[in-house]
């Protein structure tokens, strides 16, 4: 069996194209640095594993995602590579396949966006661009699947062999002087001689270390920059790396001066006539918040509130009744219907008729990413974020974590800088994700049943300025940083294919439906227990029980923010577990059959300040304990961990306490 590995710049459909070769679904979305692991899965024929390595623009590492490539060629044997190229951009694309060919293993090009490239202008010979480079060069459309089938023989049937030589780019009289001096001392084991030492001196830390655990680094670090210092006396460049580079990018557009030409100047595509707009310094913003009123009123209003009223209607109606009859002929005891009914139809069922929302939201985050427009919101952001220490890549983070903070987290990996890194991983639970969705709808729908869709924007507008605000904070102070350069690409704008698009919603939402038959079953049942049992024994009124006890204290903490009742308490520490499970709480602290009854019973132990600055501390308070593991386990550092818990309640304490304030102040209830 075959091992092939699938290697890429981001955004050229090598996620897609995995898919496709596989026959397995992975997450795909259409914007830099959606893959950040390698993922492995099996060819449709059985005939090799594929794995997919992230998406990255060259094999000299600059990111955490971008180092899993290095380590992997470094550290692991494999047939072939299968380079995906994007055709429209060959000439930034053929940086990374010429370092491919460079390590001596058969490649094979898969040339996507054809299209694209013709609508730009751009008439490319792919039989001469093949017998240039020596390799097979198999055109494909990732999206559809065509041409997919000859690319599959190509790596298993058709699969090149080795070549006896590694491909040969020459660089120069004086550095293929350093390559040689250093291949001459490397010991026999070393993997592709000549590209580690390509690699080494153009600054690869990756390889570097690798070649200081056998070889003498002073005598390393000594022919580095004697190299460097013989190459800046020579030519007009500051640095070696710099050197590298353009003798690639001349060698590139030597091959593709003699098979690529471009036909006409290249018409306005709808993707640049989009952008002139969404991409607006002035519109760009504005068009982003009203695309997210928009998706609020779909969320809260359109769509999601009826089709979560039918499946209220069905957990309370029918499958209530039909769990009764089954009860009493089996004849259940008193105590199994409690815990059913009060514990479980209440906690998870109180929670699942939120299910319809959230995937609805899923269904318009899986749209923004698949059509392209994530790419353009990172890109409208970039000047803010940068005022504030960040940049725009750094907000695309901050998006997936309107999703889940988990993913959200992880994805900061594309970014280069350390500090930057961990300032977007402290930040990003700062975003309103889809578990809180439940608390919101339960509230909105009682308080401002009229401006559902404004007021949970506002929330998550208040997520994202307090931590922008945070963001310039932190980086002038704890976390000072050098300037980082911000680099997106734009992709062609395309309508999502449904298939794509429903995979993708499923990917994301079947997490909160499998956390409400697992982890808020328990709970419920768990917090149901609580809720019956007290000092005095089972079956106790519930303000004696042991739920009230843990929930009083926190309580009277929480009196200034004008929720200071233990069932709040009880349900804001249940909440660091998940966000959903504060509505099972609630469900079962007010014995609510149904949401309805749950909705008039909490209209009597709020007003719509307090509402509001319940939803504001439920936004910002401690991450859930999902979240704080990623969390560790991405910083790699307790004292962050800590760090990120800690300012989070400060802050979700005195943002409330704002709002109550000022709201009462002026005469608001």
């Amino acid at each position: 069996m075959s091992t092939i590995v699938l290697a890429g710049n981001p955004n050229t459909g090598k996620s897609s194209l995995f898919n496709i070769l596989t026959g397995s679904y992975e997450y795909v979305g259409n914007w830099a640095g959606v893959t950040v692991e390698k993922k492995v899965g099996y060819l449709k024929d059985g005939r090799g594993e594929i794995i997919d390595l992230p998406g990255l623009y060259s094999l000299n590492p600059l990111s955490k995602d971008e180092e899993v490539a290095s380590r992997f060629l470094l550290n692991e044997s494999f047939d072939c590579v299968l380079n995906v190229v994007d055709a429209s951009q060959i000439e930034r694309n053929l940086n990374l396949t010429l370092q491919l060919l460079e390590y001596g293993k058969p490649v094979v090009i898969a040339l996507n966006m054809m299209d694209v490239a013709k609508a730009h202008g751009l008439d490319l010979n792919v039989e001469r661009l093949a017998s240039l480079l020596k390799m097979p060069v198999i055109p494909v459309v990732a999206r559809s699947g065509k041409g997919c089938d000859a690319l599959l023989h190509s790596i298993t049937e058709g699969l090149p062999e080795a070549p006896e030589e590694p491909y040969h780019l020459p660089y120069g009289a004086l550095l293929e002087e350093a390559i040689a001096k250093l291949t001459s001392r490397m010991p026999e084991h070393m993997v592709s001689p000549r590209w580690m030492a390509v690699q080494f001196l153009e600054g690869n830390h990756v390889v570097r270390q690798a070649l200081e655990e056998e070889m003498d680094s002073e005598w390393l670090e000594q022919l580095y920059q004697s190299t460097e210092e013989s190459i800046k006396d020579a030519y007009d460049v500051k640095q070696l790396p710099q050197y590298i580079r353009k003798m690639r990018t001349d060698y590139i557009q030597e091959l593709l001066a003699q098979c690529l030409t471009r036909s006409k100047e290249g018409r306005s595509t709808l993707s640049e006539r989009i952008d002139r707009l969404v991409t607006d310094k002035y519109l760009g913003i504005p068009i982003f918040l009203a695309f997210m009123y928009l998706t609020f009123k779909l969320t809260f209003e359109w769509l999601g509130s009826p089709l979560s009223d039918l499946v209220d209607g069905f957990i309370n109606g029918p499958l209530r009744n039909g769990t009764e009859w089954l009860l009493d002929s089996v004849n259940a005891t008193d105590f199994i219907k409690a815990i059913i009914f009060d514990g479980i139809f209440a906690g998870v069922g109180g929670v699942l008729v939120f299910v319809p929302q959230i995937f609805i939201l899923f269904l318009i985050i899986s749209f923004i990413e698949d059509s392209g427009y994530m790419a353009r919101i990172a890109s409208v952001m970039d000047r803010l974020m940068e005022a504030v220490g960040l940049n725009g890549k750094a907000f695309i983070p901050m998006i997936i974590g309107f999703g889940c903070n988990v993913p959200g987290i992880m994805a900061a990996r594309t970014i280069e800088q350390p500090k930057e890194r961990i300032l977007t991983i402290i930040l990003t639970p700062l975003m309103s994700c889809s578990a809180r969705l439940s608390v919101y709808s339960l509230f909105v729908g009682i308080f401002f049943e009229s401006n559902q869709a404004l007021i949970v924007l506002s929330l998550y507008v208040m997520g994202i300025v307090i931590a922008l605000v945070l963001a310039k904070l932190f980086s002038s102070t704890i976390l000072k940083q050098q300037e980082s350069m911000f680099v997106v690409e734009l992709p062609p704008y395309r309508i999502p294919q449904w298939k794509t698009l429903s995979r993708s919603t499923w990917e994301k939402g079947k997490g909160f439906v499998r956390k409400a038959g697992t982890f808020i079953f328990g709970g419920s049942v768990i917090i149901w227990l609580l809720s019956y049992a007290g000092p005095g024994g089972l079956d106790v009124p519930m303000d004696e029980s042991f739920l009230a006890m843990i929930g009083g204290g926190i309580g009277y903490l929480l009196t200034p923010l004008g929720f200071g009742t233990w069932q709040a308490g009880a349900a804001l520490i249940t909440g660091f577990l998940a966000k959903e499970v504060v509505v099972s709480t609630m469900h079962i602290i007010y014995a609510a059959p149904d949401t309805e009854t749950l909705k008039g019973l909490l209209a009597g132990h709020f007003t719509a300040l307090e509402a509001y600055s319940f939803m504001a501390f439920i936004l910002l308070y401690v991450p859930c304990l999902a979240t704080v593991g990623v969390i560790r386990k991405e910083t790699m550092s307790a004292r962050w961990t800590w760090f990120s818990i800690i300012y989070a309640l400060v802050i979700a304490y005195g943002i409330s306490f704002i709002i109550m304030t000022a709201g009462r102040a002026l005469g608001f209830q």
